[in-house]
C-alpha cells in the first residue's frame, strides 16, 4: 500500500464510510477525522496529499478548520463536500480557500475524478 494518505473530515459515519469505500480503489491510506478540530489535528499529523473536508461539523466547522489548515499547509489540495448544494455555498467555500467543491450526494465516478485530478505521481 501507498504510504500516502487522504484524510475525510466528515462526522456522519455513513457518509465516511462511503467515501472510505468509493477511495479505496486509490491504494492509499485513508484518515478518518469526525470534526474540524481533529481535521486540523489529524493534518497535522498524517500531512495527507488530500483533505475532503465536510463544511458542516460538530466543535469546529470546515470553514474554521480550513483556515487553520491552509495557514500551515498553504499546497495541500483541500475539496469541500456539503449537502448544501446552492451556487452560494460553493462560492463561499471556494473563496475560503477550498481548491474544488463536491455537492452530497457525490457519486462514486465524481469523487474518483476529483481525487484523480489532485493525485500526484
Amino acid at each position: 500500500m501507498d504510504t500516502r494518505k487522504i484524510l475525510i473530515a466528515e462526522d456522519e459515519e455513513a457518509n465516511f464510510l462511503y467515501l472510505k469505500e468509493v477511495l479505496e480503489e486509490f491504494h492509499l491510506g485513508i484518515v478518518w477525522a469526525k470534526n474540524g478540530r481533529e481535521a486540523v489535528e489529524f493534518t497535522r499529523l498524517h500531512k495527507p496529499i488530500i483533505l475532503l473536508l465536510d463544511i458542516k461539523m460538530p466543535i469546529m466547522n470546515g470553514l474554521e478548520a480550513l483556515q487553520i489548515i491552509k495557514a500551515e499547509f498553504p499546497d495541500m489540495p483541500v475539496i469541500a463536500q456539503t449537502a448544501y448544494a446552492m451556487d452560494e455555498e460553493r462560492i463561499k467555500c471556494l473563496e475560503a480557500g477550498c481548491d474544488d467543491y463536491l455537492a452530497k450526494p457525490i457519486l462514486p465516478d465524481q469523487i474518483i475524478e476529483m481525487v484523480s485530478k489532485y493525485l500526484k505521481p
